[in-house]
């Protein structure tokens, strides 16, 4: 396995979801731009996109008070900026049909972990800077899409099980894998992102997250955010005691209320471990 191997893998991707992609432009001139009317009719005219949204959306992670039962109504709720990363969250998963077993779990899990990251940086960010926190939420949602791309090359090249019992004593995932493929999952990520075309932001903060050299003040900024998401809840860590812990260095290393974000972390940690005990 090398980085080579995997950027081919990645060009020899089929093109995102054609709604997704009639929706990517839409987005092109910036979410303010969007017509929210034009936008719910694009979603609502692909019934299993629809449903597939309205199914992420009540998932008790979300604690919606009741339940959502249309487009509409979930824009309303959430923002155009999370109806966004669903709608691409969505699309990658039907894109990239992979087994999160090389990382040691069911892709239920790994569902669950995105969506809780892309929560904590919801719950905890627009407290702070809700532009900042509407940029960012999709962004959380789908970050750990190259992880999937990984994963298929792990079960391709048959190295399942080293993978895992490396994935298991790593004291730092991204540099697992990185001593693997000469690079990460996140930077894994920043290419699917460029090769479908999607936010060239995006694209800079994901090949800047494990790999930061020369990246602009402004994207440092927004990878020391995303760094304090990842590592409170990630593919090895969920909410743990040192993870949380970890995570609140990071935050008070940037000047925020670290009270603020441990509360949301722990607040999130109680919703996932009542609907999975």
């Amino acid at each position: 396995m090398n980085s080579r191997s995997i950027v081919n893998h990645i060009n020899a991707l089929a093109p995102l979801l054609d709604t997704t992609q009639m929706i990517r432009k839409m987005f092109e001139d910036g979410a303010e731009n969007v017509n929210i009317i034009i936008l719910v009719k694009a979603i609502e005219r692909d019934a299993v996109l629809s449903l597939n949204i309205l199914k992420m959306i009540n998932s008790p992670l979300y604690c919606f008070p009741k339940q959502i039962t249309s487009i509409s109504q979930a824009i309303n709720l959430c923002g155009i900026q999370v109806m966004y990363g669903f709608i691409v969250y969505y699309s990658i998963e039907s894109s990239i049909i992979a087994n999160l077993r090389p990382y040691g779990l069911s892709n239920t899990k790994f569902n669950d972990i995105s969506h809780m990251q892309s929560i904590l940086m919801n719950k905890w960010y627009s407290k702070v800077d809700l532009h900042d926190a509407q940029v960012l939420t999709p962004l959380a949602l789908i970050m750990e899409s190259g992880k999937l791309v990984v994963a298929q090359e792990v079960v391709h090249e048959t190295t399942i099980k080293e993978f895992i019992n490396g994935i298991k004593n790593a004291v730092n995932i991204s540099v697992y894998e990185n001593s693997l493929f000469g690079t990460s999952s996140y930077y894994i990520s920043g290419l699917l992102f460029e090769h479908w075309h999607l936010d060239q932001l995006y694209v800079d903060i994901l090949k800047g997250l494990d790999f930061e050299h020369g990246v602009a003040p402004s994207i440092s900024h927004y990878i020391d955010i995303l760094d304090a998401v990842r590592t409170a809840v990630n593919v090895s860590n969920i909410f743990t005691e040192d993870s949380i812990n970890e995570a609140t260095e990071i935050v008070s290393e940037i000047g925020l209320d670290v009270v603020h974000f441990k509360s949301v972390c722990i607040s999130i940690k109680e919703t996932y471990l009542k609907n999975h005990s």
